[in-house]
């Protein structure tokens, strides 16, 4: 009984471990290029813990609450805004031709190590979501409710990185980031890169969770085995 709530603290502070390995290969770079360049980065990795708290709030107040709550409804509207932002990370890569470094190769690894900590943060949070889903609906639906949800990731990943929108923008600019995503709704043929920023986002996200979700029934598989 107490093994589980143990795993769970190491696989956080695993996550924590990572998150500080990140800041402190940026730490290092900033030194090296008299430069805090790429300082986002860290607001980013920030923003990607924030769907993973929400999901576990959301898991917590579904123990005692309908998912029709307006608790839960609330903080799943909060989780789905915010989620995007840890797999948005992915497009940061772009920024590594923005200036002159002295150390490329070892920007691309600081790049790498920040994304991937993000990557996983969002997965995790969407593991949590899947399993509640999982107990409420049938396999089939709660499977299409996460592919729903990654195909909006993926569509938020171009609304934010061509477009220049964030999730803060849903209250501090609506009207506009409305008139944006309502235009290229109802006119998709006029911007094509849209589909390809979309649907390649759309593939690589749900290949990376697919891997991660069928390796936790191999794992789980194998322990009962053993």
């Amino acid at each position: 009984m107490r093994a589980v709530p143990s795993v769970k603290r190491q696989y956080i502070l695993a996550l924590i471990v990572a998150s500080f390995v990140s800041v402190g290969f940026f730490t290092y770079a900033a030194w090296r290029n008299h430069s805090l360049e790429f300082d986002y980065l860290i607001w980013n990795l920030f923003l990607a813990w924030v769907p993973l708290v929400l999901a576990y709030w959301l898991v917590q107040v579904l123990k005692t609450n309908l998912w029709s709550s307006w608790q839960a409804l609330s903080i799943s509207a909060l989780w789905i805004l915010f989620l995007p932002n840890s797999f948005y990370m992915i497009s940061d890569f772009i920024h590594l031709q923005d200036v002159s470094r002295v150390d490329l190769l070892y920007d691309a690894l600081m790049f790498t190590s920040f994304i991937f900590t993000g990557v996983i943060l969002g997965i995790t949070s969407l593991l949590l979501i899947h399993v509640q889903l999982k107990k409420r609906l049938s396999r089939w639906s709660a499977d299409a409710w996460i592919v729903g949800t990654l195909l909006l990731c993926s569509f938020a990943i171009y609304v934010g990185r061509d477009l220049r929108w964030n999730s803060w923008d849903v209250l501090a600019n609506p009207a506009g980031l409305l008139f944006d995503i309502s235009d290229r709704l109802l006119h998709p043929a006029a911007y094509p890169q849209m589909f390809v920023t979309v649907i390649s986002f759309f593939i690589l996200l749900t290949t990376i969770y697919g891997v991660v979700w069928r390796g936790i029934h191999l794992a789980r598989q194998q322990q009962s085995i053993d």
